[in-house]
């Protein structure tokens, strides 16, 4: 007597098949990508007779609006737009992503100067730098009565500035600061930099429906990304329109200033989108 197996037996066994082949396939179209724009988009510019970033940007320009006119027509898009309409959820990505600029930018930057700058060893610079991580870690014991007692809106709004002006004062530093101020200095950017990112991490999902929760979370964490990327690059640009200013072929403490400064002030535009929310925003979740 012979047993039929139904669907709900079969598609398992299916989906453990296929799960080899999509990892194979992902792996292959990255290398693919990375060959590309390695090889193919700077030949592709010199037969134009352009230059290799700026076509680049045109291209991606392009598919990014392919994608959103396609993104729209569709009913199940691969990145849910609709998610934005959402204020707590754009809020929380838009001006998060401004906020986020100074973690990429601040392990280089930090390295640059501490290292190159002021010639202290590797370990000296990691171990100075540390006091960043020792700050965020003692903040996580703080977080939720802050915001439980001044709401989302209001610890975003003033952390943002506390932030900007911490980052910012890295630029005065010199091979003659006191180390205990700078460990100060830097336990207090870790400290508030992670107070800002534990609130946007709770105000992202505040208000996104059960059924949207997982496209939100890829959304939340591929923005996350990106914009750390931006803060290194950004920061790099930085210091070459130092140096190509200042005429110089050495890095020294003062073409690293500027960096910090571009950052921490490019921050800052975030307070457009938190000034936006309302007061009580995601209040179920503060507990405020």
């Amino acid at each position: 007597m012979s047993v039929i197996q139904g669907p709900s037996a079969v598609e398992p066994l299916v989906h453990s098949r296929l799960v080899p082949l999509i990892i194979g396939s992902a792996l292959f179209m990255q290398t693919l990508d990375a060959t590309v724009i390695a090889n193919a988009l700077p030949a592709m510019a010199v037969s134009l007779g352009a230059e290799p970033l700026r076509l680049n940007l045109a291209i991606s320009a392009y598919l990014l609006c392919a994608y959103v006119m396609h993104a729209r027509r569709t009913t199940d898009p691969a990145v849910d737009l609709s998610l934005f309409r959402i204020p707590t959820f754009a809020a929380s990505l838009l001006g998060g992503a401004f906020a986020r600029l100074g973690v990429g930018a601040t392990p280089f930057l930090l390295a640059m100067l501490l290292q190159i700058g002021f010639g202290l060893s590797a370990l000296e610079a990691g171990a100075m730098t540390f006091t960043s991580a020792a700050g965020a870690l003692f903040m996580k014991t703080t977080a939720p009565p802050i915001i439980r007692t001044f709401g989302f809106r209001r610890v975003l709004v003033v952390n943002t500035v506390i932030t900007a002006l911490i980052f910012i004062s890295y630029a005065l530093f010199t091979a003659t600061t006191p180390h205990a101020l700078l460990v100060v200095a830097l336990f207090g950017g870790g400290f508030f930099r992670s107070l800002q990112f534990t609130s946007l991490q709770a105000l992202a999902f505040a208000d996104v429906p059960q059924a949207k929760m997982s496209r939100a979370s890829s959304l939340s964490s591929m923005f996350q990304q990106l914009s750390q990327a931006l803060g290194v690059a950004i920061a790099a640009i930085a210091l070459h329109v130092t140096l190509q200013l200042n005429s110089s072929g050495s890095l020294s403490p003062g073409n690293v200033s500027p960096a910090f400064v571009a950052i921490g002030t490019m921050s800052l535009c975030s307070l457009w989108f938190f000034l936006r929310l309302p007061q009580d925003a995601a209040a179920e979740v503060s507990g405020g």
